[in-house]
């Protein structure tokens, strides 16, 4: 029985009691995380699903052990005959985690209705109307004066 799931942005393939290091996970040493988002499942017999874009009522759960980091990485950088060089490097953090169960959510039973109680009916607050609008009138445009022309 085997998934391809979404863990952190990255795809994988995943298998129970599998140990797996993926990018950073914002869970404490020890907790439990379940993924949900299932592109594909195929329970070693015949049933094989392929979501679109995932599977429904599919879920992987998995237990994480550890966090740390990577090796450094080591990012050079240079333009020939420029004289220009940069190197830089970062260590990349990680998680691992056991894949615990891979398998269909079980749904729980509807919860029964409650009755309920009878509340005071709820205050109206009425709004403030606007103050109305002013309307100016336009102001029509002052006659032009007649310029007469000098002769010379």
């Amino acid at each position: 029985m085997y998934a391809i799931v979404d863990i952190a942005g990255k795809q994988v393939r995943v298998q129970e009691k599998q140990i797996l290091k993926v990018p950073l996970l914002g869970v404490e040493s020890g907790g439990k995380v379940e993924f949900e988002n299932v592109f594909f499942f195929n329970d070693g017999e015949k049933k094989v699903d392929f979501g679109q874009p995932f599977v429904k009522n599919i879920k992987v759960a998995a237990t994480v052990l550890e966090h740390g980091k990577d090796k450094k990485i080591i990012v050079f950088k240079k333009k020939r005959r420029k004289g220009y060089q940069v190197k830089n490097g970062h260590r990349q953090n990680y998680t691992v985690i056991q894949i615990d169960t891979i398998g269909a959510v079980r749904i729980a039973a509807a919860p029964k209705a409650e009755k309920k109680k009878e509340t005071a009916p709820k205050k109206v607050v009425k709004k403030k109307e606007a103050a109305p609008k002013k309307t100016e009138k336009k102001k029509a445009a002052a006659p032009k004066k007649k310029v007469e022309k000098k002769e010379a």
